[in-house]
């Protein structure tokens, strides 16, 4: 008689992306809760309830784990409004999504970590580097939508969607943060870009004759010197 086949052991998990994961999230709450300068590897491995040679172990030191923070988070949160992109069907669209997300990601909290980032970046160049990657995801998503927006638009020979795309992203950043000191006056600078994207609707409507008219005059007042 034939002894009965072993059945197979399932291996279990070693922990190491759990630990990651744990890392990860314990920067970020951090950097909410204590800001960059209170963000160290003690303060994130006491959060994430960890020994924070672990830091080094996954992320070589904090400036990797800096960077996968947020990239990572980043990445998260592009994707949870993606869908909401895919929606917008105008430039007035657009900048409504952009408000929306706007009260949803300082509601969070993720504001004051782009600020706190912004404002270390000035002077580390490692936390520069890291948090322009990070905005440059989100450029990304935006140019995707005004290249698709602006591809039978009258004004689609002349604007650049990367450059575009850049400059939205500029000014809701400075807007996000002005609001901070002055809530009454970014709100004001809100609005005044929701007037921007009526103003461009009136053009698209424009018959042949006035884009044609329009197209020259923009030409000769963008190559003057």
């Amino acid at each position: 008689m034939s002894d009965p086949e072993p059945k197979p052991t399932r291996r279990r998990p070693s922990g190491r992306a759990d630990t990651r994961d744990r890392l990860i999230d314990s920067t970020i709450d951090t950097l909410r809760s204590h800001g960059i300068a209170g963000t160290s590897a003690r303060t994130i491995a006491a959060a994430a309830g960890v020994n924070q040679a672990l830091i080094f172990y996954h992320f070589e030191g904090m400036d990797g784990l800096l960077a996968e923070a947020c990239r990572r988070t980043t990445e998260r949160r592009v994707a949870r409004y993606r869908d909401r992109f895919a929606t917008v069907g105008s430039l007035r669209d657009l900048l409504a999504a952009g408000r929306d997300i706007h009260t949803a990601e300082r509601a969070e909290g993720n504001i004051a970590v782009l600020a706190q980032l912004l404002a270390a970046g000035q002077t580390d160049p490692v936390l520069g580097k890291v948090t322009a990657d990070s905005l440059n995801l989100w450029v990304a998503e935006i140019e995707a939508v005004l290249t698709r927006l602006l591809r039978d638009s009258p004004l689609s020979d002349l604007v650049d969607p990367p450059s575009l795309s850049r400059a939205v992203s500029a000014a809701f950043i400075g807007l996000e943060l002005y609001e901070g000191v002055d809530a009454e006056g970014g709100g004001s600078a809100l609005e005044a870009l929701d007037q921007l994207g009526a103003l461009v609707e009136v053009v698209e409507e424009l018959g042949p004759l006035a884009r044609r008219a329009l197209r020259s005059r923009v030409r000769k007042a963008t190559t003057q010197p």
